[in-house]
């Protein structure tokens, strides 16, 4: 199992919290290869917080830009251009696995040509959809699902996240084609503990080996 791409139906969707649980419970490496917004923090400052892990198991970004924007316009911006053949997948040790998150969700443009989709293809991870357990998550989460079929990108699944909503889980696996593999309800803490009991609770595990 040499591990996952985590993508959002939406930006704020809950990635990089489900990035955590699977570091975590996975006893993986947390990558973030383009990161925006890093003026306000970054989400391998996070990960390395809430999954209580060492800045060893962490890779660095590929790209790093400050402004919280989608990564053509941030690398725009900064008079720079996201190139796939500068984001090389990290060496790891033989049976560590790599957690990668996206940046927002599949669509979002990297450059002028290419998008998260291409770089999914790019390090070749199976893909993990975070997704609302809201009202709208079923045409984010099946728009989503299409665009990683229709592009030949193997999605290992759904997480929903949020109160249940078994209408909304129904509905993303019958007409997704793709099954709901764990949920992450509403955490009081959120911290190692919490995210590996949530894991052994509310995931399928066969998915994630």
């Amino acid at each position: 199992m040499e591990g996952f791409f985590v993508t959002g139906t939406d930006t704020n969707v809950g990635k990089t919290v489900l990035s955590a649980l699977l570091v975590a419970a996975l006893d993986a490496v947390y990558w973030k290869p383009i990161q925006t917004g890093a003026g306000e923090g970054t989400d391998r400052e996070t990960v390395m917080q809430l999954a209580g892990i060492a800045p060893e198991r962490t890779r660095d970004e590929s790209y790093r830009f400050d402004p919280p924007v989608s990564p053509h316009l941030a690398a725009r911006w900064a008079g720079a251009s996201v190139a796939l053949e500068n984001i090389r997948r990290p060496n790891l040790p033989p049976g560590t696995p790599l957690v990668a998150e996206g940046a927002g969700g599949a669509m979002v443009p990297i450059n002028e040509t290419q998008f998260m989709t291409d770089l999914m293809r790019h390090l070749g991870l199976p893909v993990v959809v975070a997704a609302r357990s809201t009202l709208g998550t079923i045409n984010h989460t099946l728009l989503t699902l299409a665009q990683l079929d229709r592009e030949g990108i193997e999605a290992r699944g759904v997480v929903l996240i949020g109160p249940e909503n078994s209408d909304n889980r129904e509905a993303i696996e019958r007409y997704g084609g793709h099954r709901v593999v764990g949920a992450i309800p509403w955490l009081d803490a959120i911290n190692r503990e919490t995210l590996i009991a949530v894991f052994r609770e509310k995931f399928d595990m066969q998915a994630f080996q």
